[in-house]
């Protein structure tokens, strides 16, 4: 048991460097955003088809449950849509510094959706967080722009994640996912066909972006998703937690070493970026404890 959960970890690691490696492609697919989640959406969906039909599971959903994950589909293909156009308008480091805000943006708007009270430490790692993004800003007042957009991504990602921690507990995670992605595809279809977008240019891309749109699409998306849920039956969603607070580092080193030039930053911004997912990381354990002695 204990080396099944020893390579349940190692496994969460290698996922949640995988996460942090998606940015990475962000920036170096040279597409339109849009553009770009609906390759990824499209390709992820078949093969997420193709891994239902190998494991024989039913296709099948109730209509209530359908329309709702036609909502959230809705909510990623946006929140994957400002994830990539922060990377484009700014880069991978600025993107994944606000990221790290997603637990705690998730800490705050449970009490909306669960209906427990907000807690004195979410208000006053709050404060900390902002301090962290103030000095951020302060050195770096030139990615402002993909401030705002990572700041609508994270918030809608919030929003997603919350709605579909119950549509999961009642249903399979790949049929689930399967569905949302067909709903983001259907969306921004629909709004390509409204700007006349699918022509020819539309679908000549050089083969660099294939390949990287492949590697984003099975291995990042696909893969990463399915693996992900099977490692989280295994360890403890405070394990979990804390991990994949680690995906802004393992992006943000590897967008330094890999990209260099634009992602080297300010001193500055290292020591908010540190603050803020220190904060969080720390949320985390508060928030374990506190949970442990309601418990006990």
């Amino acid at each position: 048991m204990r080396n099944d959960n020893l390579k349940s970890y190692l496994n969460l690691h290698l996922i949640v460097f995988i996460w942090g490696f998606t940015a990475i492609l962000g920036a170096l697919i040279t597409i339109d955003a849009e553009n770009l989640v609906w390759y990824r959406m499209l390709i992820a969906m078949i093969f997420l088809g193709g891994f239902i039909a190998f494991k024989k599971q039913s296709f099948q959903v109730p209509i209530k449950e359908f329309f709702k994950l036609i909502f959230v589909g809705l909510l990623i293909a946006l929140h994957w849509i400002f994830f990539f156009k922060a990377i484009h308008v700014s880069n991978v480091s600025i993107t994944l510094s606000i990221f790290s805000l997603g637990a705690f943006f998730a800490s705050l708007l449970e009490p909306l959706f669960y209906g427990r009270k907000v807690l004195w430490y979410e208000v006053l790692f709050g404060l900390v967080i902002i301090a962290g993004l103030g000095l951020i800003l302060q050195v770096e007042i030139k990615y402002l722009s993909g401030v705002y957009y990572a700041l609508a991504a994270i918030i809608l990602g919030v929003l997603f994640t919350l709605m579909n921690g119950k549509l999961i507990s009642d249903h399979e995670p790949s049929v689930i996912t399967f569905y949302e992605f067909g709903a983001g595809v259907f969306f921004i279809t629909i709004y390509f066909l409204f700007q006349g977008k699918f022509n020819a240019d539309f679908f000549q891309m050089s083969l660099n972006n294939w390949v990287l749109l492949l590697i984003l699409a099975s291995i990042c998306t696909a893969y990463a998703f399915t693996a992900s849920v099977k490692v989280m039956q295994r360890l403890t969603p405070y394990t979990v937690m804390l991990t994949t607070n680690l995906e802004p580092v393992y992006g943000i080193v590897l967008a330094y070493f890999i990209l260099g030039g634009k992602e080297k930053m300010s001193v500055e911004f290292y020591i908010g970026a540190v603050i803020i997912i220190i904060t969080v990381i720390l949320n985390g354990v508060f928030k374990h404890y506190q949970n442990k002695k309601e418990n006990l």
